[in-house]
């Protein structure tokens, strides 16, 4: 699995880590139509300040000492992160420290699940924020991460029309999990299998739903789709979805009516609605559904309309962020009360 994750991160350029609060961006499979989100324009160059007079050293006495990672980090109740590495246990202890408890107590993380011992939010938050400099990331990345993470949820979700021929699961399930996805995106075939895992084993509160995304900068992306939409049409779009990714290597249009007969459609139909037009128009539907969400690549994942970074493509940060969904829809866009 770690190998999974970092081959998708690889996918994508990051400024930071983002977990789960910004819509995915990047090069690899990416959009060459994506905008320049408007936060990354330069800002103005602030006003020179006025000159200042050297500030007067504290004494040596009054230096603020560095976090003590073993003070920090034990003593909480029902929480152990001995396993973690020293410089681990040093980034964790910092955050610890910085960044406060989402559950809305005034009190930082560190000391919420100290004090406020029966607070499950910040448990929750706690484990999130090991798993990360477990992973490498520093304590000044998992803060940003963690606060945009959760800022998410309030923030305005998108809104996507699915075709339940192409999703699995209940649709009375209380999420939602959309993927836009390019059938000749490598990346893309790195999270089918983890995504798709995830929604079968937790198919009493998941549906999952595919929206093809075919990219221009990939050739054969649009002829793939228009097989996948045709063998919908034909009973059988999940079978020939699992068949594209497996012969991703190969989807040029001559390729395709092939694998429809190895599907037991008909092959020849297959070949003349590939050198039609047919299902452009339906395909640039789902486009535009993309781009109204502002996504820049692919894969690009949404839990009922919010949307999920790369990082959460493994399958307990994906547990983690659908108990947080349930607990957030079950509550009517709010978090529970400890």
């Amino acid at each position: 699995m770690a190998k999974t994750r970092r081959v998708l991160l690889s996918c994508w350029k990051r400024v930071v880590p983002l977990l789960a609060a910004a819509v995915l961006t990047g090069p690899g499979c990416k959009s060459p139509e994506g905008a320049t989100p408007a936060a990354s324009k330069a800002p103005a160059a602030p006003a020179p300040a006025a000159p200042q007079a050297a500030p007067t050293p504290p004494p040596a006495a009054a230096t603020a000492a560095p976090t003590d990672p073993a003070a920090v980090l034990s003593g909480i109740p029902g929480m152990d992160f001995s396993s973690l590495s020293p410089v681990a246990r040093r980034e964790l202890a910092t955050v610890m420290s910085d960044e406060f408890c989402y559950c809305g107590c005034p009190h930082t993380l560190g000391a919420c699940v100290k004090q406020h011992t029966g607070c499950r939010h910040g448990k929750r938050m706690a484990r999130l924020a090991a798993r990360m400099v477990s992973d490498g990331s520093p304590a000044t990345e998992v803060i940003v991460s963690l606060s945009q993470y959760y800022a998410a949820f309030r923030q305005p979700r998108a809104q996507f029309k699915v075709d339940e021929r192409m999703c699995t699961g209940s649709a009375g399930a209380p999420v939602t999990v959309v993927e836009f996805s390019d059938f000749e995106c490598p990346y893309c075939a790195k999270a089918r299998p983890v995504l798709e895992a995830f929604a079968r084993k937790n198919a009493q509160q998941v549906r999952f739903c595919y929206l093809p995304f075919p990219l221009s900068n990939h050739a054969n992306a649009v002829p793939a789709a228009q097989a996948a939409l045709w063998a919908r049409d034909q009973g059988k779009f999940w079978q020939m979805h699992d068949a594209l990714f497996e012969h991703q290597e190969n989807l040029k249009p001559e390729a395709l009516p092939a694998l429809a007969r190895g599907l037991g459609l008909d092959g020849d139909k297959l070949a003349a609605v590939l050198k039609s037009d047919a299902y452009k128009q339906e395909l640039e539907g789902f486009r535009n559904q993309g781009r109204a969400a502002g996504i820049t690549g692919t894969p690009s994942v949404y839990f009922n309309g919010r949307p999920v970074d790369l990082a959460f493509i493994q399958e307990e940060l994906l547990t983690h962020s659908l108990e947080d969904e349930v607990e957030w829809r079950t509550n009517n866009n709010a978090w529970a009360s400890d």
